[in-house]
């Protein structure tokens, strides 16, 4: 496997399981109807553990061009990989979106309400305030970004033999996971954390394609795709200050 096709692949599991229970929670006649933000938050988390621990041998499991950017910016990754991450996330946005809405089918087809059958494809906001919005997004995605930079290297060096290393295996995907989480818990309740502009912007654009009925909100679509960038940026900045 390459790092492109690393990249398509653990996005589209990620937007396959982090819309998926966005559909499972709003849908009509769902066997998870109306369960809840805890379990939109955790799902989406435990979707970060599941994208990271299948592409992060491969690829470092960005999923994310805010963080491959954020990464690019601080010295930690070559700006010439960068377009290719960015492509293989939106086609793997995409491709996920797609499952999520094949999977769901049925119940797209009997729920009336156009804005829960976006929210499986794409973010809103809670209150409409452009400029609150963008804030949200890129304080959001200041905190992932900016935390990424300080998780630790998952592997033990043994003393009596220097060269060998005991890696956590996919545990290693535990601290982002945790992390989302957070995010999720704490700060996604304005906007719906995006954090991520392939995320949004990916499955939008299946959600104009596919036959969804409803307005796909391209008037907001600037803002959970601009306001990822921005926080990444300003936290490579300010790690980058700070070291």
């Amino acid at each position: 496997m390459t790092p492109f096709i690393a990249e398509i692949i653990g996005t589209m599991l990620l937007i396959l399981l982090g819309n998926g229970v966005v559909a499972n929670v709003v849908l009509k006649n769902t066997k998870g109807n109306n369960s809840g933000w805890m379990v939109i938050t955790t799902a989406w988390a435990l979707a970060v553990f599941v994208g990271v621990t299948v592409a992060g041998p491969i690829s470092g499991a960005h999923l994310n061009p805010a963080v491959s950017l954020g990464l690019a910016i601080a010295g930690k990754f070559s700006w010439n990989l960068v377009p290719s991450y960015i492509v293989a996330q939106m086609i793997g946005a995409m491709s996920g979106a797609f499952l999520v809405w094949l999977f769901n089918k049925d119940h797209f087809a009997i729920t009336e309400d156009e804005g829960a059958k976006l929210a499986c494809f794409s973010t809103g906001p809670a209150i409409r305030k452009p400029l609150s919005n963008l804030i949200s997004e890129i304080i959001g995605t200041f905190v992932l970004v900016f935390v990424i930079f300080y998780f630790a290297d998952p592997s033990i060096t043994l003393h009596h033999d220097p060269d060998a290393k005991v890696g956590l295996g996919t545990v290693g995907a535990l601290p982002v996971t945790l992390l989302v989480w957070a995010i999720g818990l704490s700060l996604g309740g304005t906007t719906g954390y995006a954090i991520n502009p392939a995320r949004d912007l990916g499955p939008r654009i299946m959600h104009a394609i596919l036959p969804v009925q409803g307005s796909s909100d391209w008037s907001y679509a600037w803002i959970p795709v601009t306001g990822p960038f921005l926080g990444a940026i300003i936290a490579a900045l300010l790690h980058g200050a700070l070291s």
